[in-house]
């Protein structure tokens, strides 16, 4: 079994879970709510949830470029123009979905072996390079850090944060069944690689 890259495929599975289960919350508080302005790290949930999307596009559209053995995007940065694409939660949730199946998509064919691919990342400096692990996990910690951000904000609203932290444990399948209902995800699909 492949175990490392099993395991980035759970992070993705997670990610797609957690997110769906943020927006679902944040998708309930009134657009005025949305683009109020918040204590954190970006000033508002609309500022923070369009870092999320945008920071994906840029490193999903490096590592499926690095994986295919492509050159790199030298229009990458473009993905940061305009920096919040997205006015409503509505939309911003449906792209989130969207990059968030090719993330998924990317990490359920990865063999271990595959974890050293060099990725070319355009920065403002120029192109850097990183074995696909790296990027990998810093892409999903990035997640985590600003999904939180988010969370921890929905504490001064109406809406409850939901729970985010019930994906891992076997215990809590029932926590989650409902969101993989609505996802297609499926415990068997996801544990049983």
């Amino acid at each position: 079994m492949d175990r490392l890259a099993h395991h980035f495929s759970t992070m993705a599975y997670n990610n797609a879970w957690s997110n769906h289960r943020l927006l679902k919350a944040v998708g309930q508080l009134s657009q005025t709510d949305f683009v109020a302005p918040r204590t954190s790290f970006f000033p508002s949930f609309k500022a923070t949830l369009n870092h999320i999307v945008t920071v994906d596009w840029y490193y999903l559209d490096a590592l499926e470029r690095s994986f295919r053995g492509e050159p790199v995007n030298q229009e990458a940065r473009s993905y940061f123009d305009p920096e919040e694409p997205f006015e409503d939660c509505r939309s911003l949730a449906e792209a989130q979905r969207a990059v968030d199946r090719r993330l998924l998509e990317l990490c359920l064919v990865l063999k271990d072996e595959r974890l050293d691919t060099p990725i070319h990342i355009l920065r403002r400096t120029g192109v850097v390079t990183e074995n696909a692990t790296r990027v990998l996990g810093h892409l999903f910690q990035h997640q985590i850090h600003h999904r939180g951000q988010a969370h921890a904000m929905l504490a001064g609203t109406s809406v409850a944060p939901p729970p985010l932290d019930e994906f891992f444990c076997e215990g809590d399948a029932e926590l989650r069944a409902a969101d993989f209902a609505e996802l297609g995800f499926s415990e068997q699909a996801i544990w049983a690689r």
